[in-house]
Formats: structure tokens, sequence, C-alpha cells
């Protein structure tokens, strides 16, 4: 995939992928979606550990709840070749910013940063991994995702203009 200068592309990505980077994928599907806003998507994790698993059920349950279905999401590694085909890498905590720029190649335009660098006001905070938790965690996982992915279409639709 080549990115569209046009539309917008965005990794999410997080260390195993079967958490919080496939609920802040979908949450910024569902916030895309209601605004109108063309841009493609994806998740991705810095480690293989889980690559062509799916989601943590934990993951799947909450993301039901808000009506989506990320069952058919399947885990897989990200590298180089990604910063070819995303505008905008975001990781979700500081560990995987640092492996994602430790691979990123000296000539991507990708934009890296923290998913919650695009939060006013939450600008350096981790999505914390609900891994080891129980389903609240993943309710706050939502949560901050759900708030970054809004974020993150306000400012992509104010570009558009």
């Amino acid at each position: 995939m080549v990115p569209d200068p046009v539309r917008p592309s965005l990794l999410f990505v997080c260390l195993g992928n079967i958490c919080r980077s496939p609920l802040a994928e979908a949450a910024f599907r569902l916030a895309a979606e209601e605004a109108g806003l063309e841009a493609y998507c994806d998740s991705a994790g810095t480690a293989a550990y889980h690559a062509g698993s799916g989601p943590d059920p934990r993951s799947i349950a909450v993301a039901a709840l808000h009506g989506i279905d990320i069952s058919g999401f399947v885990a897989r590694q990200a590298d180089r070749s990604d910063f070819e085909n995303f505008t905008h890498i975001l990781a979700l905590d500081h560990e995987n910013l640092r492996n994602l720029q430790a691979i990123a190649p000296g000539e991507s335009e990708a934009r890296v940063c923290l998913l919650m660098d695009m939060v006013p006001g939450r600008e350096g905070a981790a999505v914390a991994d609900p891994y080891y938790g129980g389903e609240e965690n993943f309710a706050d996982t939502w949560e901050d995702v759900s708030m970054a992915a809004r974020a993150i279409v306000a400012q992509l639709m104010d570009r558009a203009d």
C-alpha cells in the first residue's frame, strides 16, 4: 500500500496487537465513520508474540459493548514497510514508541508519536496495558483509546477543511 496524500492512514501499535491496538483501531474506525472521515487504519504489535492470533476475548467483549465486532482482527508485527504505508504511527506506550523508533527508516515521513499525544492535556501519557487486569481495565483502555480516536478525527477533519 502506498499512502494516499489526501486520505490519512493510521497504524495503532502496542506490544502484542491483541488488547490495546485492536481497540484503538476499532475506536478510530467508529469515530471516523461517525464523522464521515475517509481514512485507512490498521493495528500491529512491536513483538511477534501473538502474530496470527485474534484479539484477547476481553478486547472483543469491550468492543462489542460499543457495537463493534473485532473478532476477525488478526495480530501482526509492525515492520519497516509500515513507515512507508502509513501517515501516522501511534504507539500506545513509551516502550512501543522506542521500539518503533528503533526500526524506523531515516527517510520516513510518517508521524510517529504516542497515541495520547493527540489528546490535548494528555500529551506524554501512555495507555495502560490491560492484559494482566480484569474487565474494568479493558473498559479503561476503551475510554482512553476512544478519547484519542475522537481527538484524532477532529484534528484530521480540521486539516481537511
